[in-house]
C-alpha cells in the first residue's frame, strides 16, 4: 500500500511540477491512440454498416473473421505490422518503422475489428424494415444510411469507446513497432513497462495513474457526446 500511495503522490508531483518529459509522453499517447482510433472509426463504422445491410455468400465467414479480430492479441498485430514496415518488407520504402506513424498503423489495425464488430451489432439491432421505410419516403440511399447511423448512435459511440480503450492500454504492438524511443515513440504504457523492468515501481504507478486519468477524461467526453445526442432527440 505504501508503494501505491507513493506512486500517486509522485504522479501529482510530476503533473504539478510541469515535468516536460511526462507531458510529452502523455501528449504523444493521446495523439497516437486518438489518430489510431479515428482511422478505425473511418474504416470500421462503414464496414459494420455495409455488413449489416448487405446479404451475400460468405457473410457469416466475414463476420466471424471480424469477431475473431476483436480479440486478436496486440503482440501478433505488432509482429505483422513490423514485417510489413521492416526495411526489407513490402512497405519498407516508407521508412516509418520505429516512428509514431508505425504505432498509429498498429493501433488502427487493433481497433478496426472492434469498431466494425460493435457497429455491425448496433446497426443489426435496428428494425430491418426501417431502411426500406426511409427509402419509400423519398430518402436517397446515402440519407437512409446516415439516418440509420444516427438511430444507432448509442451503440456506435460505445464502439468508438471500446476501440479507444483497446489501443490506449495496449503495450506489445507499440513496443514492437515503436521501440519505446525516448522523446520519439515512448508513450505511457511503454514507459510504465520500462520503469517496472528497472524496479522503479513508484514511477510506474505514477505513469499508470496518469494514463488512467487521461483515459477517464476522454471516455467522459465521449460519454457526454453520446448522452447529449440522446437528450436532443427526447
Amino acid at each position: 500500500m505504501d508503494s501505491i500511495w507513493q506512486g500517486l503522490s509522485e504522479a501529482v508531483k510530476l503533473l504539478l511540477a510541469g515535468d516536460q518529459e511526462v507531458y510529452a509522453i502523455t501528449i504523444l499517447t493521446i495523439q497516437v491512440s486518438g489518430l489510431g482510433t479515428m482511422i478505425s472509426v473511418l474504416l470500421g463504422i462503414p464496414l459494420g454498416l455495409w455488413l449489416a445491410l448487405k446479404n451475400f455468400p460468405g457473410k457469416k465467414i466475414l463476420v466471424s473473421v471480424i469477431n475473431f479480430g476483436m480479440g486478436l492479441p496486440p503482440v501478433v498485430v505488432g509482429l505483422f505490422v513490423s514485417l510489413l514496415l521492416w526495411r526489407y518488407g513490402p512497405l519498407g520504402m516508407l521508412q516509418i518503422m520505429y516512428t509514431p506513424y508505425a504505432m498509429i498503423i498498429a493501433q488502427a489495425v487493433i481497433a478496426t475489428p472492434i469498431v466494425a464488430g460493435l457497429s455491425f451489432a448496433a446497426i443489426s439491432g435496428l428494425n430491418p424494415k426501417l431502411r426500406l421505410q426511409l427509402l419509400s419516403l423519398g430518402a436517397t440511399p446515402f440519407q437512409a444510411n446516415w439516418l440509420l447511423v444516427r438511430e444507432a448512435r448509442m451503440g456506435l459511440m460505445a464502439a468508438v469507446m471500446a476501440g479507444f480503450g483497446g489501443v490506449v492500454s495496449e503495450v506489445g504492438a507499440s513496443m514492437m513497432v515503436g521501440g519505446n524511443i525516448k522523446g520519439e515513440t515512448r508513450v505511457l504504457t511503454t514507459a510504465t513497462v520500462m520503469e517496472v523492468s528497472k524496479g522503479n515501481f513508484d514511477a510506474a504507478i505514477a505513469l499508470s495513474f496518469i494514463l488512467l486519468v487521461v483515459t477517464y477524461v476522454i471516455v467522459v467526453i465521449l460519454t457526454y457526446l453520446q448522452q447529449s445526442e440522446k437528450r436532443e432527440l427526447v
